[in-house]
């Protein structure tokens, strides 16, 4: 599977926790999604603060212009600022941006987290948002070094690690977290049977603390051959559905579920890969973690081979899905064309893949983006393309 390396939340620091990917692998965000048209009752205020005149205040939104109002004085307030914030009596004025619609009167604030043009669940309407797993360097400078942020911050955690104050940071630097949540050592029939629900309930507080929306990958690669991985496809499927319902209940509903097989299982192929798939109410993302292994394991594979056989059962479940672990051997071929080529394979082969995390580190072989001076180059050029700048 993977090259896992986790970060072990202590009081003081997140430590790193090295681990690596199996032999079979091949948004800013702000306070809401597109703004929702408000409608007033009674009359609510007109475009960009636009009076209606006796109107009743409105119901906010942010978004559309507000209807305009039938009769008598003018409403207070009723602006909308270009963040989807409502004004506080009038409706919404002119189309925020970003905002979703907020509760009563306060816009944007209670909206879905995503920043302008990702939907609810932080998928963008138009290209793909690109990760990474800073394995090789600190954040600031392989940011420098590849000349943008990206929007996705990989992370592990192991089960009872908190994760809120990583995550918190994330999401204060602008970056959307990816928690990586490894169960290595946990009975899943104890998640099943309630007797670890204090750990899951604890982390589903801290998620709903953070109060924007982020992934969370659990158990990520069940399928391959991780520490958990023994565990049955029933088995999985429950301890999966139990810790996701303890979530909701809790109301954590900020986490935007993403589940990721490895791009094959322990045998190979894909017999039984979707035996682990919780269902389309449990899951917002499908996901999936390949690699090109190049001359190390296997031989070498495009980008276009490593996911060819998984993606056509990923599609069919017609949800945004996200390689949440890829990269590529710098031995057996030219990774600068490998990289090259993964724009021009998104458009024309694979528009579902709606995220991209690179796994940067040198482990098993080198998948770091800066193997090479043209791995550099190809990398610097694709993360700077529009496409990954939706």
């Amino acid at each position: 599977m993977t090259h896992r390396a986790a970060y072990a939340a202590t009081p003081v620091l997140l430590s790193l926790l090295a681990c690596g990917p199996s032999p079979t692998s091949g948004l800013p965000t702000s306070s809401g999604g597109k703004g929702v048209a408000g409608s007033g009752t009674m009359g609510s205020g007109g475009a960009a603060g636009a009076a209606g005149t006796a109107g009743v205040s409105g119901t906010a939104g942010a978004g559309s212009p507000g209807a305009a109002g039938t009769t008598g004085a003018a409403g207070t307030s009723g602006a909308a600022g270009t963040s989807g914030t409502a004004g506080t009596s009038g409706a919404a004025g002119a189309g925020g941006r970003s905002g979703a619609a907020g509760t009563s009167s306060g816009g944007g604030t209670s909206g879905a987290a995503g920043s302008a043009g990702l939907s609810s669940i932080l998928a963008p309407a138009n290209g793909a948002l690109l990760g990474l797993y800073y394995g090789a360097g600190t954040t600031a400078a392989t940011d420098t070094l590849i000349g943008r942020k990206p929007q996705i911050h990989l992370v592990y955690y192991a089960w009872t690690d908190d994760w809120t104050r990583g995550a918190k940071s994330d999401l204060a630097d602008g970056r959307i977290p990816l928690i990586n949540w490894e169960p290595a050592g946990i009975d899943f029939n104890n998640i099943v049977s309630g007797s670890l629900d204090a750990t899951i309930k604890a982390r589903a507080a801290g998620a709903k603390a953070l109060g924007q929306k982020f992934f969370l990958d659990f158990a990520a690669e069940m399928n391959g051959d991780e520490a958990w991985s023994g565990n049955n496809a029933p088995l999985y499927v429950s301890a999966y559905r139990h810790i996701h319902d303890l979530f909701v209940a809790g109301g954590a509903t900020n986490v935007v579920w993403a589940w990721c097989p490895n791009v094959t299982d322990t045998n190979g192929s894909n017999r039984t890969t979707l035996d682990y798939y919780p269902g389309d109410a449990y899951v917002d993302w499908t996901g999936v973690d390949g690699y090109n292994w190049g001359s190390t394991n296997g031989g070498w594979q495009t980008f276009q081979q490593v996911f060819a056989d998984i993606y056509p059962l990923l599609a069919a479940k017609g949800k945004p899905i996200i390689i949440g672990e890829m990269a590529s051997a710098e031995a057996g071929g030219n990774k600068g064309q490998w990289i090259d080529a993964i724009i021009p394979t998104l458009k024309a082969q694979y528009p579902l893949f709606k995220a991209l995390v690179w796994f940067d580190i040198n482990k098993e072989t080198d998948w770091r983006i800066n193997s090479s001076p043209a791995a550099l180059t190809a990398f610097s050029k694709m993360a700077q393309d529009p496409y990954f700048n939706p």
